[in-house]
Parts: C-alpha cells; sequence; structure tokens
C-alpha cells in the first residue's frame, strides 16, 4: 500500500516540475521573421539621361562601290570597294527623357525581375571623310582614282526589353541587367570613285592626251538612305535603387547599348541616367 500511494504522489508532481524546468531552458525572448526592404511588385517611373555614342562608317561605301563597279577591273582586280574613306570613330552626345515600367519577384533578399526601359533622344554622328588618292595599275593601264563618300546617322528613340536580378542592402538595392535593345532611327550614306585611265604611266595627269587621244574619264558609285529604320541589338548595364518611402524610390545607372550594323553602319550608345519610381 505504501508503494502505491508514493507513486501516485510522484505522478502528481512530475508535471509541474517538469514544466518549470522547461520555462527556464526555453527563455524570455522570442526569436521573430528577418525583415527586407519590399522591391516585389510592379513599379513605374521616368527618368532623365545623357549619352554618348560611337559610330563606325567605315564599311559603309563597300557595297555602293562594289554594285557600281562590278563590271570594272578597278572593283574586281584593285578592289577600290574596300578603301575606306569614311571615319570608324565618330562621335556624339545627347540628353534623353524617358520612362521605364517592370516587375520584380522577391526572395528575402534576392530580387529577380523583369523590365522595359525607354529614351527619346536626338542622337546623331556625322561621318568623318578622308578622300583616298592612289594610281594604280589595272590590265595594262594606269588610273588615277579617288574615292571619297559621306555619311550620317541619327537616332531618335532607343530603348530595352531586360532582365534584372538585385540584392537588398538596407533601402538599397544595387542590381544589373542584360537583354534586347531596339532603336528607330534615319541614316544616309553616299559614296563615289572617280578617276582616268592614262596608257602613259609617266603623265598620270589630268587633263591628259596620250598619242592624240584623250584619257578616257570615269565616275562610278551610289547612295543608300532609310528614314525609320529598326535597329536591334543588346544591353548591359547596372544601377542602384534608393527607397525613400515603402512606395517612391530613386535610381541612378549605366546602359551599354550596341546595335547590329545597318547599311554597314555600327553604333553603340553609353547612357548614365537618373529617374524616379513608384512601386504599387
Amino acid at each position: 500500500m505504501r508503494w502505491v500511494i508514493c507513486a501516485a504522489f510522484a505522478c502528481a508532481l512530475a508535471p509541474s516540475a517538469f514544466a518549470a524546468d522547461l520555462d527556464v531552458l526555453r527563455g524570455p525572448l522570442t526569436v521573430g521573421p528577418a525583415a527586407f526592404t519590399r522591391w516585389a511588385g510592379f513599379y513605374a517611373g521616368g527618368q532623365f539621361g545623357y549619352s554618348s555614342g560611337n559610330t563606325d562608317f567605315s564599311k559603309a561605301t563597300q557595297p555602293l562601290l562594289a554594285h557600281a563597279g562590278q563590271n570594272l577591273g578597278l572593283v574586281n582586280i584593285v578592289h577600290v570597294d574596300q578603301w575606306t574613306p569614311l571615319g570608324s570613330n565618330s562621335n556624339a552626345t545627347a540628353t534623353g527623357f524617358g520612362g521605364f515600367a517592370g516587375y520584380n519577384t522577391q526572395w528575402q533578399d534576392l530580387i529577380l525581375g523583369l523590365e522595359a526601359n525607354y529614351t527619346h533622344a536626338s542622337f546623331t554622328t556625322v561621318a568623318t571623310n578622308t578622300p583616298i588618292n592612289r594610281v594604280v595599275s589595272v590590265s595594262g593601264t594606269v588610273d588615277s582614282v579617288s574615292v571619297n563618300g559621306s555619311g550620317w546617322l541619327q537616332i531618335t528613340d532607343y530603348g530595352s526589353l531586360r532582365a534584372q536580378a538585385g540584392y537588398v542592402l538596407g533601402q538599397f538595392m544595387p542590381y544589373g541587367f542584360a537583354g534586347l535593345a531596339l532603336g528607330l532611327g534615319s541614316y544616309n550614306v553616299t559614296a563615289d570613285a572617280a578617276g582616268f585611265q592614262n596608257s602613259d604611266p609617266n603623265n598620270p595627269v589630268v587633263p591628259c592626251v596620250v598619242n592624240g587621244t584623250t584619257c578616257i574619264t570615269y565616275d562610278f558609285g551610289g547612295s543608300v538612305s532609310k528614314s525609320s529604320a529598326l535597329l536591334y541589338g543588346v544591353a548591359v548595364g547596372g544601377g542602384l535603387n534608393w527607397a525613400l518611402t515603402p512606395n517612391i524610390f530613386v535610381r541612378g545607372e549605366y546602359e551599354f547599348i550596341q546595335f547590329a550594323p545597318v547599311a554597314n553602319i555600327t553604333a553603340k550608345i553609353s547612357t548614365a541616367r537618373v529617374g524616379a519610381g513608384f512601386k504599387f
């Protein structure tokens, strides 16, 4: 009987003793979930930027001279169509404005999203022209040839559709991006090869007469132009967003765009911009 009474008494006391022990081990403080600035969801904003560009016109005259002189020895033998009177480093700057809109997904401090970015600017480059004058031999004759040209490219609108990745650092979010670029522009290129044939290599001057016969003169070339041409390429860059309030942020970013050749003209645009946006 004594064993039964002792066992019942111990069972009655055990739960309260164990509970007291567990309260001591648990401690008085609790740990809540980590907090991150919210960047998830849709957003949109406006921006202002400064652009600097470089345009390569050095190959722009080649198809024009090759087509115009396709049956001539100057093209088939001497290859004057490969001469490069236009420059490869034509620079220009422009200011522009535009907007952006996108959507972000968020995994704690990692941000992944997609954004469309647009800029309107008057970006115009003009080719430098350095005429090339040479005396060449073509099938037994001596030719005095001069090749020159002209060109310009204007881009009025450009933008990008890009994938972005960012990282939350307090109220800041640095990010990088890469994507496709589109542009709208106009261009014009002209090319001209002129000269004369002279069978006397000691007298390559104009005007000239050899054995009573006037030297044969020639002039061939062409031009190409287009308005509202569609340009496409790639865009890469990065920037920093700063959350001023839960819904308003400002940003600064750099974007580099490389367009594919159009009419054998290659353009690159670097843009530094600032903007402000609203998170919905």
